[in-house]
């Protein structure tokens, strides 16, 4: 009985909801494209604190300027989107301007939400007007002067932000632009993965390549195939997504909240479109750099740590094991040009995310309290020229840095 008065409860509340939109957006299968469409943008991960209402705001975002807060984006009228007409959310996506035409920070991805196209915004503005109303008051703008001063983006935005759809290229698959369409708008992966410039937006060029994010290293996902993604195939990349797991990585950090809340649920052909877009992107012919020499102390001294604090799960030969540890030898995540990712995992450990698809996620313990900053520095310099592998050396200061940021 509760459960049946907990559905009609439910659909009551869709129906009041799909009544506020007021636009003619009231068809069920609109909403529940617009459910799915914001699954794609992973609209949860800055809108909705764990245990809280659903995007009922409140999610600190770190940025190099201080931090904001995820707005509430549930129809409440005092204190979400409650009074906003379909223009003004249409605005917000494709221009960055909130209702009244208060500017938005690039915290919230308009650069890349900017590509949507009018149509799946208003699928996702039909899904959004039928959530349960919260109120929740969210002071948003939480930067310290002068970077609060919203009129600094008037400026910003001529030099960062270029305003405009997606345009499909005739020259392409179908599926190329699909994936094309998904990567540069909804799924505004380069929001994390693009390098940033002094001002904090893409370097040209760069799209994709790696960028440091909240004391991780969000990888290069470009077809290169030393840093890149170019050794992986269309299928382990969709497995990864799907999973949040393959044979050369395990999704940590904020990858791994991607994951959970978002990639796992996208349909296959999304996911299969995604992929053979990434694959074509970058120079997967450019040459890899020489590694260090085979005498050099660190490695000599890496490589007895390995074989006593690593090998019986990443294998001698760093080929891991399928599905659960992943492989050492020849991965891009091992090659990148910043190794802050490979040290906080070596110090706190790791734990793939559990998915519909893999419920049950391997782990890697923490290596914190038993090896100091010198042995993680020489074991992951050893694995870095290993294999097939060859990045620049990792220090003892980078491990001791990372180290004490993740102190509480």
């Amino acid at each position: 009985m509760k459960t049946f008065t907990s559905l009609c409860a439910g659909l009551l509340g869709i129906a009041a909801g799909l009544a506020h939109a007021g636009d003619g957006s009231d068809s069920y299968d609109l909403v529940a494209r617009g459910r799915y469409l914001a699954e794609l943008g992973d609209c949860t991960a800055c809108h909705t604190l764990p245990g809280e209402a659903p995007f009922a705001g409140g999610v600190r975002i770190e940025t190099p300027f201080g931090d904001v807060l995820g707005a509430n984006i549930t129809p409440d009228p005092d204190t979400g989107i409650g009074r906003w007409a379909f223009e003004d959310f249409q605005n917000t996506m494709s221009r960055g301007h909130a209702r009244g035409g208060k500017r938005l920070y690039a915290a919230m991805p308009y650069t890349a939400y900017t590509k949507v196209t009018r149509e799946d915004n208003r699928a996702i503005w039909a899904y959004l007007n039928s959530l349960e109303p919260v109120h929740h008051e969210v002071d948003t703008n939480q930067l310290p002067f002068p970077f609060n001063l919203r009129t600094s983006l008037i400026a910003w935005n001529w030099l960062a932000f270029a305003e405009g759809e997606y345009q499909p290229d005739p020259g392409r698959s179908a599926e190329w632009n699909r994936g094309a369409y998904l990567v540069q708008g909804l799924g505004h992966c380069g929001s994390c993965h693009s390098p940033k410039n002094l001002i904090g937006g893409d370097k040209d060029g760069e799209f994709l390549t790696g960028s440091p994010l909240q004391g991780w290293m969000a990888p290069d996902i470009t077809g290169n195939r030393h840093t890149g993604l170019g050794r992986w195939s269309e299928a382990e990349i969709v497995r990864y997504l799907k999973t949040g797991a393959n044979r050369f990585d395990m999704a940590s950090g904020p990858m791994a909240e991607a994951v959970e809340h978002s990639t796992q649920h996208w349909k296959d052909a999304d996911l299969a479109a995604v992929a053979t877009y990434l694959k074509s992107l970058g120079d997967p012919e450019q040459p890899a750099p020489e590694p260090l020499a085979k005498d050099d102390e660190r490695l000599r001294t890496g490589a007895l740590i390995y074989e006593d604090q690593c090998s019986a799960c990443h294998t001698p030969d760093g080929e891991g094991i399928p599905n659960l540890f992943p492989k050492l030898a020849d991965a891009p995540l091992v090659n990148s040009r910043d190794a802050t990712s490979l040290i906080r995992v070596v110090l706190a450990g790791s734990r793939a995310v559990g998915t519909d698809a893999a419920p049950t996620a391997p782990a890697m313990p923490s290596f914190a309290w038993n090896m100091t900053d010198e042995y993680v520095a020489d074991v992951l310099t050893f694995v870095r020229n290993s294999w097939g592998n060859a990045a620049e050396p990792v220090t003892a200061e980078e491990v001791k840095a990372v180290r004490e940021e993740m102190e509480p």
